[in-house]
């Protein structure tokens, strides 16, 4: 892996040397320019070699759709630019990442050539090695790697320093193991010592052998005894304890004094209107303030997460209208179609049969496809050829339908089409029969969403009818 990184990172540092005079057009953060550079520059190298290459594939035509009337070169370039900068981005991301995998994992081998493996001291604890071999096949193995055993001398000191501390370490917040009132911390083990500890207590309803110290009246003596295990050595440490009353600090005997003044000067003033609040204390004065619980700040935060994702759904909801807009104009196509039938058959021309539709809707409400209309005749007033306006009609709504109909209004003003009404009359059957079909499939969904609501209906009618019937029994 090594090697690998090093080649790459290089390679980017090449890349990154040559293409520093690139300009792009690509808008981002500067993390993400040395990669666009680089792609252009790449780009550029590859176009150089094969010139015909920008012109070719199934990207080109998606982009033309999307961005119509804007180069083709520039269209792909841009687009070919960004989509290579990121997939850069991502490789020189991911080759950091595996390097310093590697070198972490590099940093837990610990199994050297001759075949050794170095024990830790009992400070830092066991390791877990992971272990195969060959022989007849891969055998693999997940072995924990003990600290290295004290020599005896070591043992001895370290058990005197811990036996020392043992109080210590378990007193917690307590003064001394002579007051006791609070829980102590009766662990298993303890940090920087190799010793496993089981504690038992000879009295457990004051002090738990978990450690847990309960409420008394008056001084509790209790003994505390420790077994100590270090492999298959293992003594007992006995500690005296002295469990207490609970202390009371200065500062709760104060705020238990004052609360019991405040309800004295409340009850003895229920006669009165108003309760005049204590102003002294001793030879204190007081001062009171009322708190009150303000949300407002959160509120706040509440409006602008709010306003964070309106602006965030803001796309989703215009892409919805989009959507419905689509839908309506589609529910409406047979109706477009057999007025126009109608009007041709009179013997208007498309034109007038436009126009006239678009004026039918004036001072009403207008659905987007009498829009439409009314945009295509207002293109025809300002001298848009009929065959143009048709095609920018159907390319607007982006509905097959229509533009089926559009190309069959254009093909006739170009070619001339005798059976022009014939075929419009047979569209018109066409998309009663594909409103029949769509409305079917409605009713259908309709009656599956139905069926939870009916289920709960259903439900709420048994309990009407049950409960009086078992209250009727005596149930």
């Amino acid at each position: 892996m090594y090697i690998v990184a090093v080649a790459v990172l290089v390679t980017y540092g090449v890349g990154f040397f040559l293409s520093h005079k690139e300009v792009t057009e690509q808008k981002g953060e500067k993390l993400l320019a040395p990669f666009y550079r680089l792609a252009l520059y790449l780009f550029k190298k590859r176009c150089g070699w094969k010139k015909k290459y920008i012109c070719k594939g199934q990207v080109k035509r998606d982009l033309e759709l999307l961005y119509p009337g804007e180069s083709k070169e520039h269209l792909y370039t841009a687009y070919h630019v960004k989509k290579t900068g990121v997939s850069l981005l991502i490789c020189f991301v991911g080759t950091l990442l595996g390097l310093a995998v590697s070198l972490k994992s590099a940093m837990q081998v610990y199994l050297t050539d001759d075949g050794t493996i170095m024990r830790t001291d009992f400070r830092e604890g066991s390791r877990v090695v992971c272990l195969e071999t060959e022989l007849e096949g891969t055998k693999s193995f997940e072995v924990t790697v003990e600290p290295v055993f004290m020599s005896e001398e070591e043992l001895i000191a370290v058990k005197e320093s811990f036996s020392r501390e043992l109080g210590e370490l378990i007193r917690m917040e307590n003064l001394s193991m002579k007051q006791v009132s609070r829980d102590l911390n009766l662990a298993d083990s303890f940090p920087g010592y190799p010793f496993s500890v089981e504690w038992s207590s000879d009295r457990p309803d004051v002090l738990a052998s978990s450690g847990k110290v309960w409420e008394v009246s008056e001084k509790q003596d209790v003994c505390l005894k420790a077994v100590i295990t270090y492999g298959s050595i293992s003594w007992e440490e006995v500690i005296k304890v002295c469990v207490v009353p609970p202390d009371v600090s200065e500062e709760e005997r104060l705020h238990k004094e004052l609360r019991e003044l405040l309800l004295i000067s409340e009850e003895n003033s229920r006669q009165e209107k108003i309760w005049k609040l204590p102003e002294t204390y001793g030879d204190s004065q007081l001062f009171w303030k009322q708190t009150v619980e303000d949300y407002g700040i959160v509120v706040w935060m509440l409006a602008i997460v709010a306003s964070v994702a309106a602006y965030i759904c803001s796309d989703k909801d215009l892409h919805s209208l989009l959507l419905k807009r689509r839908a309506s104009m589609k529910r409406e196509y047979p109706d477009v179609v057999h007025t126009l039938v109608l009007y041709l058959g009179a013997g208007m021309t498309i034109r007038g049969a436009m126009q006239r539709m678009s004026r039918e809707k004036e001072g009403k409400v207008r659905t987007p496809i009498y829009e439409e209309i009314a945009y295509a005749c207002r293109e025809l007033h300002a001298g848009v050829s009929e065959g143009l306006a048709y095609e920018h009609l159907g390319k607007r709504t982006g509905l097959q339908e229509y533009v089926r109909l559009c190309t069959l209004l254009t093909q006739n003003l170009k070619k001339g089409n005798a059976a022009l009404l014939t075929r419009l009359k047979e569209e018109a059957g066409r998309a009663s029969a594909e409103r029949l079909q769509t409305v079917r499939k409605l009713s259908e969904e309709a009656g599956t969403k139905l069926l939870i609501p009916m289920v709960m209906m259903l439900g709420a009618v048994m309990l009407m009818i049950m409960i009086p019937a078992f209250s009727a029994m005596g149930v």
